[in-house]
């Protein structure tokens, strides 16, 4: 295996506790997409991942690993695209604020963040979430000087499972696909990272599951913050 230089991190499920972080917020969009009515708001909820007997979100479902374009074509089908873009535009503003304002660092995250960047290893965020909520994120969480790069959805011209991301991280630092890992929780961050040729490093600290992740990743870790001693032994 070449040796690993530069780390791609998912953001929610990977370094943000999703659920935590995530409920309420999705939530209020729910409600206001169903004009207030609680009983559509949880049947949207429910469309777009949540589980509502094991209160958690599906792996791989809507809400944890699509955009806000995804939820937006779910939710509002009828709109023109004019309307569908606005609706979007809307939820990107409202995300990147509240999604900021209620991170939840998963325990060990930060840490293992300011580890690997003190061994200098090039870090980047690649998140289907918008790029100004990603950069507000990593700001509230105090880890924002620690990255080289920051991509949403709207950063790239085809956001994940497509590899743009690691194709425009490869550019900017200098470094091979093959020297990249992508982290993530769910299958569209290891779809990702074989579509790119990076390494497909997939952790249990989100909605995905060892099943779920197990055909794709290369390696499954408890969380991000085994991935300083798993990179020390791949050495």
């Amino acid at each position: 295996m070449p040796v690993i230089k530069g780390i791609l991190f998912d953001k929610d499920g990977t370094l943000v506790d999703f659920q935590a972080t995530w409920f309420a917020i999705g939530d209020l969009m729910a409600l206001q997409a169903a004009g207030g009515d609680r009983a559509n708001a949880n049947t949207l909820m429910e469309a777009a991942g949540y589980d509502y007997e094991k209160h958690c979100f599906r792996a791989d479902s809507v809400f944890a690993a699509g955009t806000n374009a995804d939820i937006v074509a779910l939710w509002y089908p009828d709109l023109s695209p004019a309307e569908r873009q606005a609706k979007v535009n809307f939820f990107d503003t409202f995300t990147a604020e509240e999604g900021a304002a209620q991170s939840v660092a998963l325990p060990g995250s930060k840490e293992a963040v300011a580890s690997l960047h003190s061994r200098g290893f090039r870090i980047g965020l690649a998140t289907n979430d918008s790029t100004g909520g990603a950069e507000k994120t990593l700001l509230a969480l105090g880890i924002a000087q620690m990255f080289d790069a920051a991509y949403g959805y709207d950063a790239v011209a085809n956001p994940k499972p497509a590899p743009d991301s690691i194709y425009a991280f490869s550019d900017l630092t200098g470094l091979k696909p093959s020297e990249i890992a992508m982290v993530g929780d769910n299958r569209h961050d290891l779809e990702m990272a074989k579509a790119g040729g990076a390494l497909a490093i997939g952790v249990l600290s989100g909605t995905g599951t060892r099943e779920s992740l197990m055909p794709l990743a290369d390696v499954v870790l408890n969380s991000i913050a085994d991935l300083p001693a798993y990179l020390t032994d791949q050495v």
